[in-house]
Parts: structure tokens; sequence; C-alpha cells
């Protein structure tokens, strides 16, 4: 695989991934370099994704997002605000991943901001549908979304090496 398509794949799929949890692909790639440091991030705008406070303040909010997920009162992922905050996660983290890779961090935020926004409705329909026709309990086909969200994350930021 080439590095064009490397990094259109990692940004598409974190893109996805932060279109199943908001704050899940933000805490993956601050992870990833507040450990393995890029210097093509270093003094950028999105620079503050290599530090470790940063890499730890995304993780609570990732685990505070995955628990708060299967709670009856959760809002609908598809109403504004929840829409909003996964196009523009997966925005920053196609950003990050693109400007990491020395290419268009715009394309790259494209990319990942479109991911996003397709995996949050399609994941939704899924998940309802899931729903629906097995019975199971919202925190099942949750619990099941949470697992597909973190291995694809954590398989494609591990391409990256």
């Amino acid at each position: 695989m080439n590095n064009n398509t490397s990094s259109f794949l990692r940004a598409a799929g974190l893109g996805a991934v932060a279109g199943m949890r908001t704050f899940l692909a933000p805490a993956i790639i601050s992870h990833f370099y507040s450990r393995h440091k890029s210097q093509n991030i270093e003094g950028s705008a999105v620079g503050f994704v290599q530090t470790i406070p940063t890499s730890k303040v995304f993780k609570v909010l990732a685990a505070g997002e995955l628990i708060g997920d299967k709670m009856p009162m959760a809002p609908n992922r598809t109403e504004a605000p929840g829409l909003i905050g996964r196009i523009v996660t997966g925005v920053f983290t196609g950003a990050t991943i693109y400007k990491a890779d020395s290419k268009n961090a715009l394309l790259g935020g494209l990319i990942g901001g479109t991911a996003a926004a397709a995996a949050t409705f399609g994941c939704f329909f899924l998940r309802t549908t899931l729903n629906k026709k097995t019975a199971l309990p919202n925190f099942v086909t949750g619990a099941c979304e949470d697992a597909l969200a973190i291995t694809l994350g954590a398989k494609l930021i591990s391409s990256n090496r």
C-alpha cells in the first residue's frame, strides 16, 4: 500500500471511528502521537495533540462517552450537537493524520469529516435496526459498537508505524 492510500485509509477510517464515538478517534491519535512524535505536526495548529496531558484529557472524554452512550437519556447522535461534534473530531483527526504524513491537512480534514458524518448515520441506523430486529438491549449493541470502534482505531493507527 502506498503512502497516499495509507493516509487516505487512516484518515477515513479514524474519521469513521469519530462518527461512532466522538472522542475515541482524538484519544487514539493523541495517544499515538504523544508517544511517537511527528516533526510535521510539531509547532502546527494540531501540535498540542502530541502532549501527554492532551492524550489524558481525550482518554477521559472517550471513557466518559463510552459509558454515557449506553444510558437511556443519551442524546441522539444524529441531532445537531452530536453530529457537529462527531464531524469536528473527524475533521481534526483526518487533518492531523494528513499533516503528520506531509500531506494537505485540509484534504485530510475533509476526508475525516465526511467519513465521520457517514459513520454517524450509518452506525445509528445499523444499531437501531439491530435493536429492533433482535431485541438486544441497547447497551449490548452499544458495547459491540464500542469494540468495533476501538479495534478499528487501534488497527489503523498501528499501521502508521
